[in-house]
């Protein structure tokens, strides 16, 4: 019959709905029968949930979307994912803390977090990835690890008891669905129960689950047949779904409106017995599916069930057959087999130290000889440095402590064997294994070994977070590294050839050139320990850092043939020398060494060490009050504005054009570890005083000098930045500080600058760093006050006639002797006219400073002079002739005639025709 022709009875209700046909309304049907919806439209209507169960089955949704992503291995996926769950759980937030966390939440984490690591470890899987997975891995794995340590106590009882966990899970879920809802939330429950991560039952009609909506999955479906009561229960109380889908029963159509929208009353005691059925068959499916499972792995053997597609770690293969007789050159032959893998793609690394330490402890066990184990400890420690192909990345914190202890118990058998030799040199052919009257002979060198396992160390530093009590547990393991290069160093002196022990004596100094010794100091200083034990202590310990590094320098200028590790060696001296403020010593081996000729030739390691070695060399001048000398040592470094970049603590921001990303690798890798860095704060307080104690006199001096030229650049833009500045308030940085210091040294108010100086602000930034802090304080106050001095002379000596000096001896604070010192230099250099009257202490001046007229006259000159320079350039230029003015000589300079000679009577007479220039003049033609 054609549905356009339909009445709506209801056996041709049943024949559409089998076809799955929408079937249109009757014009004569009744407003009732116009108000029935689909299926679907009365749930959404009908259905009332709790915001609880809405939220959680939100949460739900999104776990099952989680898990299905990480079956398939979509990083992609599960970031994303995991946002929304992020944030749905924020929504979530009131409800969760009345009901608490959500055990499936909490497990989802767990799992989640437990596959990341193992995705994580399994480096060739990762290389497989594409680009957004692995960036999406390594993204989500950091975001997990942030997110889980808010739940760490919730996480460590799941993994205590998972199962436990689980079945709680299910029957919270189970009593929520019952007393929130009752029947009618059963469908709305398939997102939050667990079931719905679980098989379906084969036993199932598939026809029946297709057409049919179940409320607690296909088991309860498959169960309704067994039992005529449990049906007319379910029956009686379903949910609009299972009534109107209950057509085939005859009983849908029939029903009115009315019927429809009410629920019939059930007994409470009715409901709980429900309840308790549902979980008995749960629990009983549940046990019945996993029977099945292990039932299916029993029969087919094959298959085994694995976690999350995470593969499975395979037994270990046996090392020999057995009955073998384990010889010396079985095992040698089995550990050529296992090299044999070395550096290939598909081998794994981690799998190959463990059969290397297998094979190791066989041959002790089978007592082959030192010499076979030797062997065996040489290959683990490089199959230690080869488990990161990448030598950008650093070692893992367990293989470093692997590494460490490998290189000990090297080092204790080649102590305890006196008859072992080891050598580059040795070949394989010539090795001697065996236990004989011979010496054992290895191939190997553990000099190479330790200078690996130093730069790893290096690594490490350069690769921790410096803020981090990681770095600080990192940094405790120097120790064991210096013990190590000092062993080796034992070892060595008395096997090793000269070139090694060079080697290993610059290791030694680079982990002591940087180190203050304070016991040193304080020895110098004749400070004793506080307590007895610190005494004994102080006296039982070696010689001093100054002792120690004296005796390997000067082996290595003795005994080095290569210019590296000698250039190395004196730098670190000198860098030692400065730091313990032995200024002398270090300026005379800076001087002698002469490697500022030469230093550009260098390679970068090289040049970042000179040049914390010159920052050092610069700061010690400062303490000793050789203020000029640590403004020359400090002026390269500071005026280029790269002083992080030149001293290798850090990187500036570039342009790409200037360096790539593969220099900008190779770059990090010369970078200092924190530890070694000096303060660049204090670097550079310390050059802005020494140039203001330099400049401020010299500017005062040649106030009205046309050509006066500048000491340091940065200090001038400082002084122009400061008085950019629209509002003028109390400096704050230190910077500042400088500046306002400097302008009241300009009127000669020492007191100002000395409080702007030295205050509790510049002492805890700048000057408490300094070991001797008071004497370096002390130093300051009376450089400030002599330098005010002659800026006030300067710029007041033409006001003044005549000054006594028991004035400005009141004025500075300072003895007249000390003013009367400064008064005869100024005199004696010219830079004062005015001459000192003995018998009145007096300093009288002399008018022979130019008037404000004279003084525009001789800038006029100046000017003219350059504009005729100017214009008879222009001149050459016009001309095309480029010789003379332009031609440069071997110094570097412009050849230019003297347009002045002097004559035998010691007077200068001109030459006729003016500046004679090569070139340009022509002998034919007349003057300009």
């Amino acid at each position: 019959m054609s549905r356009f022709f339909a009445t709506g009875s209801d056996s041709e209700s049943e024949e559409s709905s089998s076809a799955d046909e929408i079937t249109p309304k009757a014009p004569g049907t009744t407003f009732k029968q116009s108000l029935l919806l689909s299926d679907d439209e009365e749930d959404t209507k009908r259905v009332v949930r709790s915001a609880k169960d809405k939220r959680f089955e939100e949460l739900t949704n999104l776990i099952k979307t989680i898990r299905n992503a990480m079956k398939i291995r979509d990083m992609a996926k599960c970031l994303e994912e995991f946002e929304q769950l992020c944030r749905a759980f924020l929504k979530s937030k009131n409800i969760v803390d009345k009901e608490g966390v959500p055990s499936f939440y909490i497990r989802l984490l767990a799992d989640l977090e437990d596959y990341l690591n193992q995705l994580w470890e399994d480096k060739e899987g990762k290389k497989k990835m594409n680009k957004n997975n692995a960036k999406a891995l390594s993204t989500l794995r950091q975001k997990i690890r942030k997110y889980n340590r808010d739940y760490e106590t919730e996480i460590a009882a799941y993994k205590e008891n998972p199962q436990e966990s689980a079945d709680e899970e299910e029957e919270k879920g189970q009593d929520d669905s019952g007393s929130s809802s009752d029947s009618d939330d059963e469908g709305g429950d398939e997102g939050v129960s667990a079931k719905s991560f679980l098989k379906k039952k084969p036993e199932a009609a598939p026809e029946a689950s297709k057409f049919l909506k179940s409320a607690k999955g296909s088991g309860d479906e498959s169960s309704s047949g067994d039992d005529d009561d449990d049906d007319d229960e379910d029956w009686s109380s379903d949910t609009v779904d299972t009534g109107s889908e209950s057509s085939d029963e005859g009983e849908g159509k029939s029903a009115s409106l009315a019927m429809v929208f009410l629920k019939k009353a059930q007994a409470p005691e009715k409901s709980s017995e429900k309840v308790g059925k549902k979980k008995k068959l749960k629990k009983k499916e549940k046990l019945e599916e996993e029977a099945e499972e292990e039932g299916g792995e029993e029969v087919e053997g094959g298959w085994e069930k694995v976690k999350g597609g995470v593969p499975l770690v395979k037994e270990k293969p046996k090392m020999f057959a057995k009955g073998t007789e384990i010889n010396t050159a079985v095992v040698v032959k089995k550990l050529n087999e296992i090299l044999q893998a070395r550096g290939k793609k598909s081998t794994d690394r981690t799998g190959q130290i463990e059969l290397l330490n297998a094979l190791a402890n066989i041959a002790t066990e089978n007592n082959l000889g030192a010499g076979v184990t030797v062997k065996i400890k040489f290959n683990i420690i490089a199959s230690l440095y080869d488990y990161n192909p990448n030598m950008a990345t650093f070692m893992k914190p367990e293989m470093w402590k692997k590494c460490l202890e490998c290189i000990d118990e090297l080092l204790d058998m080649l102590f305890d064997n006196s008859n072992i030799f080891i050598g580059e040199n040795i070949a394989e052919d010539s090795e001697n294994l065996t236990i004989s009257d011979q010496p054992f002979r290895v191939r190997g060198c553990i000099l190479t070994l330790v200078e690996r396992m130093d730069e790893e160390f290096t690594k490490i530093m350069q690769n921790t977070d410096p803020h981090s009590q990681e770095y600080v547990d990192n940094l405790k393991d120097e120790g064991r590294v210096c013990g190590i290069v000092d062993r080796l160093l034992t070892y060595l002196e008395t096997k090793g050839s000269t070139e090694d022990i060079c080697r290993v004596y610059l290791r030694r100094i680079m982990h002591t050139y940087y180190k203050f010794d304070y016991k040193a100091h304080r020895r110098s200083l004749g400070i004793q320990g506080e307590t007895k034990s610190q005494q004994d202590q102080e006296e039982s310990e070696g010689e001093d850092s100054a002792v120690i590094m004296d005796r390997l320098c000067k082996f290595i200028y003795a005994k080095d043939r290569t210019d590296r590790i000698r250039t190395c060696a004196i730098l670190c001296h000198i860098y030692h020398h400065a730091l313990h403020s032995r200024w002398y010593q270090a300026r005379d081996l800076m001087l002698m060494s002469h490697l500022q000729d030469n230093i550009q030739h260098a390679d970068p390691p090289v040049q970042i060490l000179y040049n914390r070695t010159m920052v050092q060399l610069g700061i010690c001048a400062f303490r000793q009050g050789m203020i000029k000398d640590a403004h020359n040592a400090l002026l390269d470094i500071q005026s280029s504005g790269r002083a992080k970049e030149l001293l290798g603590q850090g990187l500036l921001m570039r342009n790409m054009q200037e360096r790539n990303a593969e220099q900008e690798k190779i770059e990090k890798r010369r970078q200092v570890p924190f530890h070694m860095h000096i303060n660049l704060e204090l670097l550079e307080c310390v050059y802005l005083v020494s140039a203001m104690l330099l400049e401020i006199p010299y500017m005062a001096a040649h106030e009205f000098d046309a050509r006066r030229r500048m000491i340091s650049k940065q200090f001038h833009h400082q002084l122009r930045v400061g008085e950019r500045q629209p509002l003028l308030g109390p400096p704050e940085s230190m910077r500042e500080h400088v500046v306002a210091a400097s302008k009241a040294m300009k009127m000669g108010d020492w007191r100002t600058c000395h409080s702007f100086i030295i205050n509790e602000k510049m002492n805890s930034k700048v000057w408490d760093l300094f070991p001797e802090t008071q004497r370096v304080r002390e130093m300051l106050v009376r450089k400030i006050q002599e330098e005010s001095l002659r800026t006030y002379l300067f710029t007041y000596s033409s006001v003044y006639d005549s000054i006594s000096m028991a004035t400005l001896s009141d004025m500075f604070e300072l003895e007249i002797a000390t003013v009367h010192s400064i008064i005869s230099k100024m005199i004696i250099n010219e830079e004062l006219m005015a001459s000192l009257d003995q018998p009145t202490q007096t300093v009288v001046m002399h008018r022979t400073e130019p008037t404000s007229l004279q003084n525009m006259a001789l800038q006029l000159a100046e000017k003219l002079g350059s504009l005729v320079e100017n214009n008879e350039r222009v001149f050459d230029l016009k001309q095309g002739v480029y010789g003379g003015y332009f031609n440069r000589d071997q110094k570097g300079g412009y050849q230019q005639k003297q347009s002045y000679q002097r004559d035998q009577k010691g007077g200068y007479q001109s030459k006729q025709g003016g500046y004679q220039r090569g070139g340009y003049r022509n002998q034919n033609q007349g003057n300009y």
